[in-house]
């Protein structure tokens, strides 16, 4: 169990419903005391030698990061850096969200309000924090029923419902007017902020955003070579990588009790994402953090039952989801690497796309694998609104 200053619902000081308190993350020894017990006894499958990374993570980098984990990683430090930046916890619809709150010291800088995807956190921001409050008030929040928000409790947790719990959140903090960004997911939670109230939204970066073909006449010509080839890797994607999507979204519940149990079967399915999804090498120690939220607060499965309300395809028919038109301004990064490799024709189409950065290396996780470039490319966007 994770113990903070207020985590969870606490209503022992007759707190009202829309309190905001402080959180302060604070691991019980016990805790990691059993989940050292676990990676002292796993259990190892065999493997057919040769095949690389198309099975998955390979066993003996898997058997790597595992013992890392045993001997080499600190999690007291990795707790101890997020407690530098001030956190916080409140009820919204009758979900606990946790959330950094990081005031620039431009009393009248911009507030900005970034919201992560799967499978990550707060954590994929943490090098990104100190340039970005120079010129942003930040708002990083854990989705719903990830990490330290804690699980959800029932379903109907999709991104419209998220996207007026983050409404209400800015509302709470005195938040009128404030920019939008966001990754994987988080660009589609975003971009539904931006649609639900236009008027409060300054701007929207995402990078990446989810946009594809609607079979209308002539989308397709003149399509450029890279355009080609992100059509043909979303046919890649179909076949080989729709499998994350589909397991989490038919039997998240059968999903959930093996990353409930075992940290390891929670490190290999997050670690093969990391691999796939990103290109310039992302830091152990930043994999295991965002593992360790996810163990300590039991949130995978929750977290999986979120890809059951998550609009990902064209294909994507078992979500109730409608394409409303966006018309906050908007500015997207394209990192070569990224699980959303959009076509700006596709997204003009149905938002306000005034931005369009390509990068040359990079992908879904891009304040982690390129900082330097994302805060660029952030600053430059809200700027340019100015």
């Amino acid at each position: 169990m994770l113990y903070g200053t207020t985590y969870g619902n606490d209503r022992e000081n007759d707190l009202t419903i829309t309190d905001i308190r402080p959180f302060s993350l604070e691991t019980a020894q016990a805790d990691l005391d059993d989940l050292s017990a676990r990676l002292d006894r796993v259990r190892w499958p065999d493997e057919v030698p040769g095949l690389g990374r198309r099975h998955g993570v390979p066993l003996a980098e898997l058997k790597r990061l595992v013992e890392h984990w045993r001997t080499g990683y600190d999690w007291r430090a990795a707790e101890a850096e997020l407690n530098r930046h001030d956190q916080f916890v409140t009820e919204i619809d009758g979900q606990s969200v946790h959330f950094l709150h990081v005031r620039s010291a431009n009393p009248g800088a911009l507030p900005l309000l970034i919201t992560h995807g799967w499978p990550s956190s707060p954590v994929e921001y943490l090098d990104v924090i100190e340039p970005l409050s120079r010129d942003f008030h930040l708002v990083i929040p854990s989705l719903p029923g990830y990490g330290l928000s804690g699980p959800t409790r029932e379903m109907g947790w999709g991104s419209t419902r998220i996207a007026h719990a983050w409404l209400e959140l800015m509302t709470r903090l005195g938040y009128e007017r404030f920019g939008v960004q966001g990754g994987d997911w988080g660009t589609w939670i975003s971009r539904e902020v931006g649609v639900l109230a236009p008027e409060r939204v300054a701007g929207m970066h995402g990078n990446g955003i989810i946009c594809f073909p609607i079979g209308a006449p002539g989308e397709f010509d003149d399509l450029s070579e890279v355009e080609q080839e992100r059509l043909a890797f979303r046919e890649k994607y179909l076949t080989e990588q729709y499998g994350y999507k589909l397991i989490q979204s038919a039997r998240p519940q059968t999903f959930a009790y093996g990353m409930a149990d075992s940290p390891v079967a929670l490190l290999a399915w997050f670690a093969s994402v990391f691999d796939e999804w990103s290109d310039a090498g992302i830091a152990d120690d930043r994999l295991l953090t965002t593992v360790m939220l996810y163990w300590l607060t039991n949130t995978a499965g929750s977290a999986a039952r979120s890809f059951v309300e998550t609009p990902d395809t064209d294909q994507d028919t078992s979500v109730e989801w409608e394409l409303k038109p966006a018309t906050v301004p908007t500015s997207i990064s394209v990192f070569p690497k990224d699980i959303l490799r959009p076509i700006r024709r596709f997204a003009e189409r149905d938002n306000n796309i005034v931005g369009w950065v390509e990068h040359e290396r990079g992908g879904t996780f891009a304040a982690l694998e390129r900082p330097a470039e994302f805060v660029a490319d952030v600053r430059a966007f809200f700027a340019s609104l100015e």
